[in-house]
């Protein structure tokens, strides 16, 4: 058996989430032996300035070996991988890998993902989880093949969700303990200890939900269809990032103001009110009718100006009688 410090990983990964796992791997005496991460991103208002991702950060600062392939099938990418002669690699929040890259190791390669599959299979599990209220989540080490998530499962952790944890709140939570079971997840290979499931063979808690990448349209609150719950919810599973979003229209005058939407109270009640009504008071209460209460905007963010709480925003908008949501 292989120790740790003799088996060579090669770690794929891009964004903050993926850090923390590298890191674990570096701290924990682990020979990570190459590092994958995209190309660095055009950035600014003329896209002239190039940003490095945060895996390419952390990669740098510790000199470890690095590669950012345009393609993943580009020729010379897959040689220098090959050369790498790695025993083992691992995917935390990167592309989807051809066959090409996936089955080079003889060890195999894991990936890290935020769900318990086969719940949530997709680029936004923890979004979707969120938004669909659900009361548990967690993180999944899986084996790669060709379908995308669909891989006989290593290891599992569950968290809970409560009714007011946030997208970033659970991101947080699942990122550290993403860190912990990815090294967990080596060590068990490397000594043999794994048993890989099916996920044909889990049991899911209900029908299998996906979870899809969210665009700008994604985002978009609807007063009229969504009951006060699944709104609340919506907002809590787009926050901090992307965040929802709603326009505001004065109905007198036809203006419109553009609203993100960051925090949500409900107060549940049958309002008189047409639903997308926005009732205030002038001073530290912005509410919206719907058919089963009132959704209190806590904190949000008027294009152009400064994310804010609820009266620091009503102290500079000056609001009317016939403002209604759309």
């Amino acid at each position: 058996m292989k120790k740790k410090e003799d088996l060579r990983i090669v770690y794929m990964g891009t964004p903050d989430f993926a850090v923390e796992s590298l890191k674990c791997l570096v701290e924990g005496g682990y020979n990570v032996v190459g590092v994958v991460t995209m190309p660095d991103k055009p950035v600014g208002r003329h896209q002239d300035v190039l940003q490095a991702s945060p895996v390419k950060q952390y990669a740098v600062a510790h000199g470890l070996h690095l590669l950012q392939p345009v393609k993943l099938k580009d020729q010379a990418f897959v040689e220098e991988l090959r050369s790498l002669q790695a025993d083992l690699q691992i995917v935390v929040a990167f592309r989807m890998l051809p066959e090409v890259v996936w089955n080079m190791p003889p060890m195999g390669t894991f990936n890290l993902h935020a769900s318990l599959l086969p719940q949530y299979r997709g680029a936004a599990p923890i979004n979707w989880a969120v938004i669909n209220g659900e009361k548990e989540t967690g993180i999944t080490t899986f084996f790669l093949k060709h379908e995308i998530d669909t891989g006989e499962v290593i290891q599992q952790v569950r968290i809970p969700i409560s009714d007011t944890d946030n997208a970033g709140d659970i991101h947080d939570r699942l990122m550290m303990l993403g860190g912990r079971l990815v090294t967990e997840t080596v060590d068990r290979i490397l000594d043999g200890s794994i048993h890989p499931v099916p996920q044909e063979e889990i049991t899911a808690n209900g029908p299998l939900r996906p979870a899809p990448k969210i665009f700008k349209e994604t985002c978009r609150m609807d007063f009229r269809t969504q009951n006060l719950k699944e709104l609340y919810d919506f907002v809590r599973g787009l926050a901090p990032y992307p965040a929802a979003w709603c326009e505001m229209k004065d109905m007198a005058t036809g203006k419109i103001h553009t609203l993100k939407v960051y925090e949500t109270s409900k107060e549940t009640g049958t309002p008189n009110e047409t639903p997308g009504t926005v009732v205030s008071n002038g001073k530290d209460i912005l509410k919206v009718a719907m058919t089963d209460g009132y959704l209190h905007l806590t904190e949000i963010q008027l294009t152009g100006k400064k994310r804010m709480k609820t009266a620091d925003f009503l102290r500079g908008f000056r609001m009317t009688d016939s403002l209604m949501m759309q």
